[in-house]
């Protein structure tokens, strides 16, 4: 019985699209904690089950899970944000298996990627270590990101403090984790 334990204890798997049911593998690195496969599946409800068309981030990648189940629901981009390098690598190798042409991976920190491209996405999943406190210094820098009616996607055990123009759609909670759904609108000028 350990044995099959251990042996499933770093896989987890795609809940919906064109690649349900595979699994994906992931090293143990400090902070890594794939997002529940209930918390994806409220969350895919609440996006819709077809992301034709959207361009999606995801920040803090991690098992890779959050932006292979957006890929696997017909997403047009997928951009997935790594800095540990073996962790990068897992996912380096499941996207090798899963052959998804529309998704990238880019070896880099969160803060760095935002500071050094311009592009802007429809969704982005922000899922970092619960340890990670850089919140307003992230919000601030993801508003250049953002399409028109982008969702944002937000996970960690104790939610930030949202500055003038987010606003939370949708929120829940699975154990010790929080989660909302969010949208930026601009401040109107005075």
């Amino acid at each position: 019985m350990a044995r099959i334990l251990q042996q499933h204890r770093n896989q987890v798997r795609i809940i919906g699209g064109t690649h349900r049911g595979r699994k994906l593998t992931f090293p143990t690195a400090e902070g890594l904690r794939p997002t529940a496969d209930s918390v994806r599946e409220r969350l895919f409800n609440w996006l819709g089950q077809d992301l034709t068309g959207r361009a999606v981030l995801d920040l803090f990648a991690g098992s890779g899970v959050m932006g292979l189940e957006a890929a696997s629901r017909r997403a047009k981009t997928v951009t997935l944000i790594e800095k540990n390098r073996l962790v990068a690598q897992a996912i380096k190798n499941n996207l090798q298996q899963l052959n998804f042409n529309q998704v990238e991976l880019i070896y880099t920190d969160a803060q760095n990627f935002l500071a050094t491209n311009s592009r802007q996405f429809d969704i982005i999943f922000l899922d970092p270590p619960y340890q990670w406190q850089q919140w307003p210094d992230l919000m601030q820098a993801l508003v250049p990101h953002l399409r028109p009616q982008a969702h944002i996607y937000l996970e960690s055990d104790t939610l930030p403090m949202l500055p003038t123009g987010w606003q939370i759609l949708r929120e829940g909670k699975s154990g010790i984790s929080r989660f909302e759904l969010l949208t930026y609108c601009k401040p109107e000028a005075p």
